[in-house]
């Protein structure tokens, strides 16, 4: 690669198909599903060469910032380049955010697009597709990586390709919608049809001018909400009226089908969209019986099923392609082959206004976490972690009083004007009315117990006075 690739991360989805483990307040690309790191640090880590990528940038979520801010850093990301979307609008005026952001730059800028929930457990296959791809880019192709099937998948769309272009790049010919199993069949035999992967090397200045060309207003919209962007300690505010005039709409439907320009890298890294339980029950290593085993689990007679538990303990017995997972608050049980329709659990959840369809028990927050124990009437339990070097707001409740009792690390507490410092097993009582403030000094998590009493126990009893992550 001669110079040097702006890598671009879209993280806004929302993985319902992996409920209960991923809800939108915490999604897939959050998570250590296939792996010991998350979805998101291991794309981030694939482009992490300095000699061949710029620090990365993230389109991201503004509910998600401080997560996604901490476990770039985890990984040794300290420059990336953070926008956040103040509403949901598609891939289209994510592109041309990370487009424009880019031509700003370098106008000869070739963005190098990926979904942050995609698993590809080959890295140096994936750089070399990227290589492979590089010079049609150049050239001005809108190069997008399609993946040798070796199934006839209905899950995915699928890409024919043309004639060869230059380099690895072959013309498009048609792109295709999920089919049906003969024609997925039919598509496997024939050989020019490859599955859309949803990753791009894109020119930044030819991607502009499509999106001028075929959707204007995507471009206008994206470009007064960056011309009128706010930076927020280490983030980029797109404008929220400015970017909600754009229309809501793909990359592929915006640009892709209707460009010149689109051209395709048939690639054999390995790859998965991780749509589904049951694309992680292929990536897993399986045992002789085929089953793939997290957590506290027991399986009797059981064959082809995906057991996996953060809370309670999973025991099956007789029981053959299951998908059962388990966390704090849901259980999921769901024959294998029909995992896609584990979506329309989440949208019945969702319009019923039931909790568990969004949130998850454990809420993150900019300083850590804190998880419900139990609740009662005007009680409730939670545990609460803070990380070290942060700090929860200084605040006060007009509804509840407060304990809190350390179990390991130090606490430091503000209380109407007075600090102290508490050490493991030592407490302090927050009365009705108190401004108070909890601070982790240390150099090691504090986790506490907080019990709250009162009349009202919502999380929106809170008056802020000072916030050090601007939520005041």
């Amino acid at each position: 690669m001669s110079a040097k690739i702006f890598p671009v991360i879209l993280s806004g989805g929302s993985g319902s198909r992996l409920w209960p483990l991923s809800r939108e307040s915490f999604p897939k690309q959050l998570l250590p599903l296939a792996g010991p790191r998350t979805m998101l640090q291991e794309t981030a880590l694939r482009v992490a060469d300095p000699a061949l990528f710029h620090p990365v940038t993230v389109i991201a979520n503004a509910e998600h910032r401080f997560v996604i801010a901490e476990q770039l850093r985890e990984i040794g990301q300290t420059q990336p380049t953070i926008v956040l979307e103040p509403v949901a609008r598609n891939t289209a005026p994510a592109v041309a955010a990370a487009a424009l952001i880019a031509a700003r730059t370098a106008p000869d800028a070739l963005i190098l697009v990926m979904p942050a929930d995609h698993a590809v457990p080959d890295p140096a296959g994936f750089l070399d597709a990227i290589e492979a791809g590089s010079a049609a880019a150049r050239a001005g192709a809108l190069v997008l990586f399609g993946i040798q099937p070796d199934s006839p998948a209905t899950g995915y769309g699928y890409i024919r390709a043309g004639e060869v272009l230059d380099g690895a790049a072959r013309r498009v010919e048609a792109f295709v919608e999920k089919p049906d199993l003969a024609t997925a069949e039919g598509y496997l035999a024939d050989g020019r049809y490859s599955w859309n992967s949803g990753i791009f090397l894109l020119p930044a200045e030819a991607v502009i001018a499509e999106l001028e060309a075929h959707e204007p207003a995507v471009l206008a919209a994206v470009r007064e909400a960056l011309d009128v962007a706010k930076s927020d300690m280490d983030f980029l505010r797109l404008d929220p009226e400015a970017f909600a005039k754009s229309p809501s709409i793909s990359i592929d439907y915006a640009v892709m089908e209707r460009t010149a320009r689109a051209a395709v890298v048939p690639s054999s890294f390995a790859w998965s969209d991780v749509g589904a339980w049951s694309a992680l029950w292929k990536l897993a290593e399986r045992d002789g019986a085929g089953n793939v085993e997290i957590g506290d689990t027991l399986a009797v007679d059981t064959r082809g099923s995906y057991l996996r538990t953060e809370g309670p303990l999973i025991a099956t017995v007789g029981v053959e392609d299951l998908i059962v997972v388990a966390t704090a608050d849901a259980v999921l049980v769901a024959k294998r082959h029909k995992d896609q329709d584990v979506k329309t659990v989440v949208e019945r959840l969702r319009a019923s206004n039931h909790g568990a369809a969004v949130q998850t028990r454990r809420v993150y927050r900019p300083w850590g976490w804190y998880e419900g124990v139990t609740e009662g009437e005007r009680f409730q339990v939670k545990q609460i972690t803070v990380n070290p070097g942060h700090r929860l707001s200084l605040q006060k409740h007009f509804h509840r009083a407060e304990h809190w009792v350390v179990v390991n690390g130090t606490a430091e507490v503000h209380l109407d004007g007075e600090t102290r410092l508490l050490a493991e097993n030592e407490s302090v009582y927050i009365p009705l009315g108190s401004t108070h403030r909890l601070t982790n000094p240390g150099k090691v998590p504090l986790n506490l117990i907080e019990v709250q009493s009162g009349p009202y126990l919502g999380e929106d009893d809170i008056v802020r006075f000072e916030d050090a992550y601007a939520r005041s």
